[in-house]
């Protein structure tokens, strides 16, 4: 397996996987006076390599490499996940350590599941949404594509959250979302366009 990406989101990455045993063949990296990343060689050109995981936290960066790379994906699930065998996690995403992701939950392709997140029954998550460490999403939530939900976040169930979306970290979500927003507080609002 190859990281696209060598920053901190790719330690932990890299940990997932060996975690899991999986082998890390590499990273690459555009900068190029990154040459290692705890010990593992990172290259600067990406041909005829893969499968990747996208290791970079920004959700518009890793949709911009996505669309670029034209390869297989793979996914990376720490062992201490919970997963449901009805949940279905499609390529490039990853789950982190002790995240629980419950039955019949859908996650789209280069999503981040982070630390201790917890998806419950039914959720929609579309394609490259980050879910930060301990948030908490209840039943049939729906997070569109592009949207970032901040640590420690509530969303209780039913709620819809739009595309490309910012949640502050600590909020608590009780109504719909629209799409393109910034949205904090206890009880959530909209405080800015994006």
């Amino acid at each position: 397996m190859f990281l696209y990406g060598a920053s901190g989101h790719a330690k932990v990455i890299i940990d997932i996987l060996k975690a899991s045993g999986i082998q890390v063949d590499g990273l690459v990296d555009d900068n190029p006076q990154i040459t290692q990343l705890q010990g593992y060689p990172v290259l600067h050109k990406c041909l005829g390599l893969s499968p990747f995981i996208i290791s970079i936290g920004a959700n518009n960066i890793r949709k911009m490499i996505a669309e670029k790379l034209q390869t297989e994906f793979g996914t990376a699930i720490h062992p201490s996940a919970i997963l449901s065998p009805t949940a279905k996690i499609n390529e490039g995403s990853v789950v982190m350590q002790g995240a629980v992701i419950q039955a019949d939950v859908a996650i789209g392709k280069h999503c981040i599941i982070n630390t201790g997140a917890s998806v419950d029954h039914e959720c929609v998550i579309e394609d490259y949404v980050h879910i930060s460490p301990h948030a908490t999403l209840c039943g049939n939530v729906h997070i569109g594509e592009g949207s970032w939900i901040g640590a420690g976040t509530t969303i209780i169930p039913g709620v819809k959250v739009g595309k490309w979306c910012i949640v502050g970290a600590g909020s608590v979500v009780t109504k719909d979302i629209p799409d393109r927003v910034l949205a904090v507080g206890n009880r959530c609002k909209v405080i800015k366009l994006l």
